[in-house]
């Protein structure tokens, strides 16, 4: 194992949850009480409906063991935190991605294992199992949970710092999570490049089914646009540096890491596409409304 694997990969992965707990307080979980009709239908797809897409994908595209189980934990990984940025730019409900982020990051220490686990059973590429060990099922809940517990800490005893610190740890995190990706790809360029044409595909479909479904059937439920959209980031942009980081230094599998790789390089771009397909309708929405608000008043949040 190469030092970017043992040592590199975990820190960076600590420094990016880190930040997503500065940005978090207690108060983002009890949003979800007031919105859960979005906050449901976001993690039935996310929890439910993707894996087993992405399952059917796997057995169609008939991948090798090793790179179906791949594909499934990066299925289980919850939204990556670039999914607040695209929101933001896109013109989203920040706010329900930051709850939507907050009960996924606590969902994930459970359901990540088992889906993995479920895989690994299934496919059988080797005989570790992500969870069954209390070992290794506490490292994943260290690497999840315990640098966003510590951010929310530091937020809610020293929220000027926090504030102050927001915006460079979240740039930080951007800048992280390319390096991570591309290191992850370096390192393992042989094997990525052996494999690339038989992942390439498989994960520009999953990408594009994952913003789909979250971006359509919250509005087939009725749920707000600005809303869906925010639904979209989060349940289309999976967190691959945690897939990477558990497949790399959790399960010892540079293979394993492969379709995370592939898909966190192809992500960036097919969810900037995806975005302004979204964007200019509810764009054309809100430049409508904004002439009708009267100076001093916010607009309502959408239902």
């Amino acid at each position: 194992m190469s030092p970017l694997t043992t040592i590199g990969l975990p820190v960076a992965l600590g420094i990016i949850m880190f930040g997503l707990g500065l940005s978090l307080t207690l108060g983002d979980f009890a949003r979800v009480l007031k919105q859960p009709k979005a906050v449901i239908i976001a993690l039935v797809c996310q929890l439910v409906l993707l894996p087993a897409i992405c399952f059917g994908l796997v057995l169609a595209f008939q991948l090798p063991p090793v790179l179906a189980v791949g594909m499934m934990m990066l299925a289980a990984s919850p939204g990556g935190t670039t999914a607040n940025l695209y929101s933001h730019l896109f013109r989203g409900d920040i706010a329900l991605n930051i709850s939507l982020t907050a009960v996924n990051s606590v969902i994930a220490v459970v359901t990540l294992p088992l889906i993995t686990n479920f895989a690994i059973w299934y496919f059988d590429p080797f005989d570790d199992q992500l969870g069954m060990q209390w070992a290794k099922a506490a490292e994943v809940f260290a690497i999840v949970l315990v640098p966003v517990a510590v951010g929310m800490v530091v937020r809610r005893f020293w929220p000027k710092f926090a504030d102050r610190m927001d915006k460079p740890v979240r740039i930080a995190s951007v800048i992280i999570l390319i390096v991570v990706i591309a290191g992850a790809v370096a390192a393992n360029w042989d094997l990525l490049v052996a494999n690339f044409a038989r992942l390439a595909l498989i994960t520009i479909v999953f990408c594009l089914i994952s913003l789909a479904i979250g971006y359509l059937v919250p509005r087939w439920l009725k749920v707000g646009k600005r809303q869906a959209i925010a639904t979209s980031f989060e349940i289309g942009i999976h967190n691959a540096t945690l897939a990477i980081v558990i497949a790399q230094s959790v399960l010892g599998s540079e293979e394993l890491s492969l379709p995370a790789a592939v898909y966190g390089v192809l992500m960036f771009f097919i969810a900037f596409g995806f975005g302004f397909l979204i964007r200019d309708r509810s764009a054309a929405a809100a430049d409508e409304a904004a002439p009708a608000a009267e100076p001093g008043k916010t607009e309502p949040a959408p239902a």
